[in-house]
């Protein structure tokens, strides 16, 4: 047989085993397969097909099976509820305050219809809250003066710190943090209600270089207190421990007030000049608690910085709070100057902050 022929054999028996159907089987399923994948997308898209569009035709509304977030519409309800609930909180002030007797002695039962709010020389609207709980909620920062200037009495103060804070901070219910500053503030303890950690964090300061005072309240009201979250009415305070002197803040002493009252945070100053008579750094002292409803205290001996701190303690547990809506109230963040008076009783003295500025 020739080679011809040989081949002519090979191609009529390879022709009688492979039927019509078997040749494109494979490539047929294949492309079948393939095939929606290369014709155009229709006018009506597939939600799967909207969000892998990187940018779908502009007049096209996205669909709403797609995942996609409604149009925004002016007419919208659900728009119009959540601006009507903020602008009712705007229009409320929340006030701290403490009363005292002609002999200092914390008053604790006096009711609402004991007091009216004078707001910007005008009567409140309406007082829509009032609390007497001795055991509010404590948010507290406590600022350590750590520079040089405090060095010799350092370990004195510390232990006076510690001592206060065992005795304030009820585990789940209060919460408080540490900050010691020198130039600049150094937080050595964050919010916790854990008093063995607050007492590392105390500690754990070491005194050295001068003294930013002011730039150290500000961080604490700004960065801490003011966001610190809460589900109902609190006390927010700070306890500054220092000599009043300043020398390194970028803030001024003024525009620490102003964070102070912005973050609705009463301070409490004490005194670490021990000379025996007052300094410039004392009147600041005083400067910054009375324009924020708190108590500036000057110890002239170690034995009397415990004392302060005891005090402080009782005065946290003797407070009233009030929200009131003012007569006049424009988001233009203007001042208003605040006086609760204790109507129908003598000799009683009623401390709080001295104003706070309207929402912008």
């Amino acid at each position: 047989m020739t080679f011809l022929g040989f081949l002519l054999l090979l191609s009529r028996v390879f022709g009688q085993d492979s039927g019509p159907g078997d040749l494109p089987a494979a490539p047929s399923a294949s492309q079948q397969r393939t095939r929606p994948q290369t014709v155009p997308s229709s006018p009506s898209p597939s939600p799967a097909a909207v969000k892998v569009q990187p940018a779908p035709p502009p007049a096209e509304s996205p669909r709403p099976d797609a995942g996609s977030p409604p149009r925004p519409d002016s007419a919208s309800a659900q728009e119009d509820e959540p601006a009507a609930t903020i602008r009712s909180t705007v229009n409320e002030v929340n006030v701290v305050f403490t009363v005292t007797d002609k002999h200092g002695r914390y008053v604790k039962d006096l009711k609402r219809a004991d007091f009216e709010v004078i707001d910007d020389n005008k009567p409140a609207r309406e007082i829509r809250s009032f609390h007497n709980e001795t055991d509010l909620p404590l948010q507290v920062g406590l600022l350590i003066d750590a520079s040089n200037s405090v060095r010799d009495r350092f370990k004195f103060e510390q232990e006076s710190a510690i001592e206060f804070l065992n005795q304030t901070v009820r585990p789940r219910y209060d919460k408080a943090f540490v900050v010691g500053f020198d130039v600049t503030p150094e937080v050595t303890q964050d919010f916790t209600d854990n008093t063995e950690a607050l007492s590392r964090g105390v500690r754990a300061l070491r005194p050295g270089g001068g003294t930013a005072m002011y730039d150290a309240l500000y961080f604490a009201c700004r960065d801490k207190l003011i966001k610190a979250p809460q589900t109902g009415t609190v006390r927010r305070a700070v306890i500054l421990l220092s000599d009043g002197d300043d020398n390194q803040s970028h803030v001024t002493r003024e525009e620490a007030i102003e964070m102070a009252q912005r973050a609705e945070v009463i301070v409490y100053t004490i005194s670490t000049n021990m000379s025996g008579t007052r300094q410039r750094g004392d009147k600041v002292l005083e400067r910054i608690a009375e324009a924020t409803g708190g108590r500036p205290f000057f110890p002239f001996q170690l034995g009397d910085v415990a004392n302060a701190f005891a005090e402080i303690q009782d005065e946290l547990r003797s407070q009233y709070a009030l929200s009131y809506r003012p007569a006049d109230l424009h988001s233009d963040g203007r001042y208003h100057t605040i006086e609760i008076l204790a109507q129908n009783h003598k000799g009683l003295r009623v401390r709080s902050r001295r104003g706070y500025y309207a929402p912008k």
